[in-house]
């Protein structure tokens, strides 16, 4: 890979993360380390990013990816996720779910499922779980779309009407997507309104269980939503990665439950 495929790469990552880690960037990027400093030493000098303890940050405001794009992206994985979920769930639980792609993937899953009250401010999984098997069936579950302003390019509701609306609820579960995931800083989101939808459930929950593939985890994002202590249970998929497994161990050190799909 060139050095200018590579920094756009970085940057890349970066506009979607925000911060990085050196080594997760290597591994990203299948090269050495010192192949990524040089890189960041390039970028740094254009005044790209930051280089802080251990990695980067963005000194550039970039948005995430376009949602179509990420709905695409470790499909199989989140997918995998999904499934996991699945066991954790019962007829008769009253379960929170944000506008997030693997959340997308779980309500896929939840057709197979019957009997859940389901709250969510996505358009998409309230579609997803509202179809019947057939004409005069009965909705496998009950869904409860709440109400608020479309934002951005993800077709779901935010905003302070849509937070007052998750202040009305308890749940069982509150089942989030976060950008990133990391045993120090917590659950964070790229966005502020989807930080703040993704914080009101996670208040109103039971247990929060954050949904993250392995690409997530370790990773540190603009807006935090969640602290660690606030994890009760994580699912990601299984992933031959010193630094994920590394992460892993410091959620579980600290008391929280990692499921493996």
């Amino acid at each position: 890979m060139l050095q200018e495929e590579r920094i756009a790469r970085i940057q890349a990552l970066l506009g979607a993360y925000a911060r990085m880690s050196t080594e997760r960037l290597a591994r990203e990027l299948s090269v050495s380390r010192e192949t990524v400093r040089r890189d960041i030493l390039e970028l740094e000098a254009q005044g790209a990013l930051r280089r802080v303890h251990g990695g980067v940050v963005t000194t550039a405001a970039h948005a995430e990816p376009p949602y179509a794009q990420r709905q695409h992206l470790r499909a199989r994985e989140k997918r995998a996720i999904a499934r996991a979920v699945l066991p954790m769930l019962a007829p008769g639980q009253v379960i929170l779910l944000d506008a997030g792609t693997t959340t997308g993937y779980l309500a896929e899953a939840l057709c197979g499922l019957a009997g859940l009250t389901v709250i969510t401010n996505s358009l998409g999984i309230a579609m997803t779980l509202s179809e019947r098997t057939g004409p005069g069936a009965a909705p496998r579950h009950e869904v409860i779309l709440l109400g608020g302003t479309p934002h951005g390019d993800v077709p779901a509701t935010y905003g302070s009407g849509t937070i007052n609306e998750i202040g009305r609820y308890h749940a069982d579960l509150a089942l989030l997507s976060p950008v990133g995931l990391s045993a120090i800083h917590g659950a964070t989101s790229y966005a502020h309104h989807e930080a703040a939808i993704a914080q009101a459930m996670a208040a109103q929950a039971r247990e929060r269980v954050l949904l993250a593939d392995h690409g997530k985890i370790g990773l540190v994002s603009r807006v935090r939503y969640a602290s660690p202590q606030d994890v009760s249970r994580i699912v990601t998929n299984a992933h031959a990665d010193t630094g994920v497994e590394e992460e892993l161990r410091r959620w579980r050190g600290a008391g929280v439950e990692v499921v493996l799909a």
